[in-house]
């Protein structure tokens, strides 16, 4: 089997991640305390943002730093972030979490959270077409990215808000898309290809130590892209922020194609679906798991939520004068372009996207010499990695790898391999192992001292 087509699967935009959300505070050797700065490469959605900043104390600062391959992907990380920092005095915490997970895992959506899509993208497009040198929001922090990335990404925001005119038939476009990546992915097997979801869910994903993916909610993702339906509605609207233009080659002339370039086989039930500290959530009934990782994301992007709340703050454009308010009713326009001020400030936290060139490039940097406390990086960004690693890498910093165990077109054997690789690149980095729990999910190694 070619390389393309052994990770034809996991596609080639990183929409979501590939392994369940990690607190990265807690792994290494200790625990990192204090003003602490985490570099993330490739994550692909902020589910260790929202688990990391979860597991704050109130002593601890926080400063995560996040480099994607993608402007899409990280149109994506802002589109979540914003949702996740969205009060609830704007927004309840139940519907909060539908419609994060609806944006996050679905192809489509229903109309109400398309709405709420085209709102958040109006706001971060005028977030990241300001040219202030502090942002907006600690936490949606884009100053430090090229003024070609900025642009890029408020050309993302207009797409959501306007899709191009040959995807104006919204249900069909993305309809088509998966199917034809469907269709591709399984070629001569696409007539049977519910056997093919079966074996990937029951011999891998089951057999990979996630049951609680249900049958039903597995097959239906794989067959329309639906990961999460939680409540009577018609999911037909296209998720606009799943939609990315890849450029392909024929016949010596380059042609670009909108279409789903993500993953059709793992799911986006990975990210948050397959672990929880509640042990009510995994028990079974003759057999069969009551709850199911539909059930399971919601509880815990709820609780990720609840705690973001216990740690934000009251924005100072909230506490707005009588000469304040009397400005906004004479001009109308006024709130909804301050709206996205009125996110929550979260105490001590800051998220902030750098280019997407940049890992090369900061050991190169006075400012991030041995500047990292903990670094995580994705499987499909491990070729990134070099020996300079260590010039970033603060003393005793954890580096966490994400493995190759979800990736369910890899045979046993390409997977072990790509775990030995693993550990061949942090050792050259002069990094030594750390025993840690889910050793076949991530790899973990500390910092040697020199």
């Amino acid at each position: 089997m070619s390389t393309g087509r052994t990770m034809e699967g996991a596609g080639c935009v990183t929409w979501w991640g590939f392994s369940p959300a990690l607190d990265l505070l807690c792994r290494g050797s200790e625990r990192q305390e204090g003003e602490v700065n985490v570099l993330l490469v490739g994550s692909g959605d902020p589910r260790h943002i929202l688990k990391t900043i979860a597991g704050l104390r109130d002593t601890d600062t926080l400063h995560i730093w996040v480099i994607e391959n993608s402007m899409n992907v990280v149109a994506r990380q802002l589109l979540l972030l914003f949702l996740s920092l969205t009060p609830q005095e704007s927004m309840g915490l139940h519907e909060k979490t539908e419609v994060f997970l609806e944006l996050f895992g679905n192809s489509e959506v229903r109309s109400q959270t398309e709405e709420t899509l085209r709102h958040v993208a109006s706001q971060l497009s005028l977030s990241v077409t300001e040219t202030l040198e502090t942002p907006t929001n600690p936490c949606l922090d884009t100053t430090h990215l090229r003024f070609k990335e900025r642009d890029d990404l408020d050309r993302i925001f207009k797409q959501w808000i306007h899709p191009p005119p040959s995807a104006r038939s919204a249900h069909v476009s993305i309809a088509k898309a998966w199917d034809g990546r469907v269709r591709q992915h399984l070629g001569t097997r696409y007539d049977s290809r519910a056997g093919c979801f079966d074996w990937d869910l029951t011999m891998k994903l089951h057999q990979k130590g996630c049951g609680v993916i249900n049958k039903q909610h597995y097959k239906l993702w794989r067959e329309r892209g639906v990961a999460f339906e939680m409540r009577e509605g018609i999911y037909q609207m296209a998720n606009e922020s799943l939609l990315s233009t890849r450029v392909f080659s024929h016949r010596g002339d380059k042609m670009a194609m909108r279409g789903y370039w993500g993953d059709i086989v793992s799911s986006p039930y990975l990210s948050f679906g397959v672990e929880t500290d509640d042990e009510k959530l995994l028990q079974k009934q003759n057999g069969q798991h009551v709850k199911t990782a539909q059930d399971i994301s919601y509880v815990n992007v709820q609780a990720l939520f609840k705690s973001l709340s216990c740690r934000g703050g009251t924005p100072l454009t909230q506490t707005c004068s009588e000469e304040g308010k009397a400005l906004v009713a004479l001009e109308p326009d006024a709130h909804h372009k301050s709206q996205i001020n009125e996110l929550m400030h979260l105490n001590g936290v800051s998220v902030t996207f750098l280019p997407l060139d940049s890992l090369s490039k900061l050991p190169e940097k006075q400012k991030y010499s041995h500047f990292f406390n903990s670094i995580y990086c994705a499987a499909s960004m491990v070729h990134h990695l070099s020996p300079t690693l260590r010039q970033i890498a603060a003393p005793k910093a954890a580096l966490v790898v994400e493995l190759a165990k979800y990736l369910l077109d890899l045979t046993k054997e390409q997977e072990v391999g790509f775990a030995e690789k693993v550990g061949d690149v942090a050792k050259e980095a002069g990094f030594e192992p750390s025993q840690e729990e889910k050793r076949d999910v991530y790899a973990t190694f500390t910092l040697q001292k020199e």
